[in-house]
């Protein structure tokens, strides 16, 4: 049996508004417990200042610019301290956002000498009034997007036009980069009308020759488990496949926010890459 490099490659942290209120040390330790060799933490980082009409939606979503310098500060002392025991990389889970590139481009530059990794993901359309978050809730998913597109269909384009765009950004890029849970849109798939599995199949496919040409990772993140209207990872198992064959660098991802979250699902990744003929890339 091959060795599997044990990593986790996509967790979240309390700057998230959204997670547990729970240290990073805690985090750390269930990762440490679970035997994981390496333990990435990628917070979302600020947007842009009136990105999203709802202010209370988008305080949920992302920590304030003021909090940046003392997040980077505050993940470099947990890499120090557990250095002996876990390789800790600090990075952030950066939006692709279109029109906005110089900002994200800047605020990269302000913490890049404190970054190991970045994701770079998908998670906003535009939409009814404005930019929407496509994993708020299935009636946020209808009114803001499928209400302003006509279909669930025009939507999965929309969303993989940007999938897209985000690759090319990411290849720019000096930081080492993964692409962020490819298929979210699938996150609500179950709770909505006419979810056309071949359309996402089609344009998942489209992303591979992309995705190599860019020279970036991709985070096989298995949140959608955990998910009711879901229940699948974010990465389907056949892409893998075909993302072995292509030298892709894969990376377990759980997602977590909140430290139960650590690991969860490692085993079904274990065993696909298991029953892959090519390594999974450190």
């Amino acid at each position: 049996m091959k060795h599997i490099y044990k990593w986790d490659g996509h967790t979240h942290t309390h700057y998230c508004r959204h997670g547990a209120d729970a240290s990073v040390k805690e985090y750390v330790k269930r990762a440490m417990e679970l035997g994981f060799e390496r333990y990435s933490i990628t917070e979302h980082p600020p947007l842009p200042d009136g990105y999203l009409q709802n202010v209370d939606v988008m305080n949920q979503l992302a920590m304030p610019y003021d909090e940046l310098d003392r997040y980077v500060v505050e993940m470099a002392a947990i890499k120090q301290q557990f250095s002996r025991e876990i390789d800790v990389r600090v990075g952030l889970e950066i939006d692709f956002l279109p029109g906005c590139e110089a900002y994200t481009r800047t605020l990269l530059a302000h913490v890049s000498h404190a970054l190991d990794e970045i994701l770079v993901s998908v998670h906003f359309l535009p939409g009814r009034e404005g930019m929407r978050c496509i994993d708020l809730s299935p009636e946020d998913f209808m009114e803001g997007l499928v209400a302003h597109y006509g279909s669930v269909a025009s939507v999965i384009h929309v969303y993989f036009d940007h999938v897209e765009a985000a690759i090319s950004f990411a290849s720019t890029l000096e930081i080492p980069v993964r692409m962020g849970h490819l298929a979210l849109i699938e996150k609500f798939r179950d709770a909505l009308p006419a979810f056309d599995d071949a359309l996402v199949r089609a344009r998942l496919t489209r992303l591979l020759p992309l995705i190599k040409a860019a020279g970036v990772g991709v985070d096989c993140n298995v949140a959608g488990f955990r998910k009711a209207t879901c229940r699948r990872p974010y990465v389907p198992v056949w892409w893998m496949a075909r993302a072995l064959r292509e030298e892709i660098p894969l990376v377990f991802g759980s997602d977590a926010h909140a430290p139960g979250d650590v690991g969860v699902d490692w085993a079904w990744f274990e065993q696909v890459i298991q029953g892959c003929e090519f390594d999974v890339s450190h």
